[in-house]
């Protein structure tokens, strides 16, 4: 439950209105010290116009900020990437995740699978970091970060490590259709996923945020591409599996060791260890 927790809006109004009188206060005290100078006291006229060219004080602009940088919505500085929801200073971004640490082999196999799809007329951009999704992306206020990392970090402790492992290739498209992905899905540790998702959703609950699908498939995200192509890719999925079955050493399999769940939530990432 979020007792406890003001409302955005009320802690803003009530930051305001303290930096207001904060900046009041200290602006009377110079000018109770100024009439003790014996300085010339300057026409009123001169004084108006030097109040009129003084910058306001930095504790108010710091409590009005802009409230989106345009530059994070440019999607051309994204790589065509458009947002699912509206960046807003405050607002951060947050998920769940298991990672992938990719071995060289793996590397090799995704520069076969995205020359394959080329061939087809598909142009993939690999995944910057690989990981297997335990949470839809959720918005956080800032001060709910710390509660909602101290729930997570309280209702895993006690999850045991597990080994799951993926490859079969799957299309796979956001609900806006501005992208589209290649993912290996999990074929074996599907249990302990569930088990995983059921302890992140409860976190969710609490805050009030949106849980995890109810049919989920779990996989690891290779490559993507801008806008909905899950027709044009779908009708070379068969090739770029056949890539993968029948890989130089045999068929490659990626396998995850589940030794920590990670949490990123805008800038920040938080670890969470499994029991062993």
């Amino acid at each position: 439950m979020l007792v406890g927790y003001s409302s955005s809006s009320e802690e803003e109004d009530s930051e305001a209105a303290a930096g207001l009188n904060s900046c009041s206060r200290k602006c009377q005290e110079e000018d109770d010290d100024n009439d003790l100078c014996p300085v010339r006291k300057k026409p009123k006229t001169e004084e108006q116009d030097i109040k009129t060219r003084l910058p306001l004080p930095g504790c108010l602009l710091a409590m009005f900020p802009d409230e989106v940088d345009t530059q994070t919505e440019d999607s051309s500085l994204h790589g065509g990437r458009v947002r699912s929801f509206k960046h807003e200073r405050g607002n951060w971004a947050t998920y769940v995740y298991l990672p992938y640490h990719p071995e060289e082999e793996f590397r090799e196999l995704l520069e076969e699978l995205l020359s394959a799809a080329r061939a087809h007329g598909v142009d993939l951009t690999p995944q910057e970091e690989f990981h297997l999704s335990l949470s839809q992306t959720v918005v956080l206020r800032h001060h709910w970060i710390q509660p909602f990392t101290q729930s997570l970090r309280a209702d895993l402790a006690h999850c045991k490590r597990f080994v799951c492992s993926a490859g079969k290739l799957k299309v796979y498209c956001n609900a806006e259709g501005t992208r589209t992905f290649l993912g290996m899905e999990v074929y074996t540790g599907h249990a302990q996923l569930l088990d995983l998702v059921q302890v992140v959703d409860r976190t969710m609950m609490e805050f009030r945020l949106e849980t995890f699908y109810k049919e989920p498939s779990f996989h690891v995200s290779l490559a993507w591409c801008v806008g909905d192509l899950t027709a044009q890719m779908k009708g070379c999925l068969q090739e770029l599996q056949r890539v993968v079955d029948e890989h130089e050493e045999g068929p490659f399999r990626l396998r995850l060791d589940g030794v920590e769940l990670r949490c990123r939530t805008g800038n920040k990432t938080f670890r969470f260890p499994l029991e062993t």
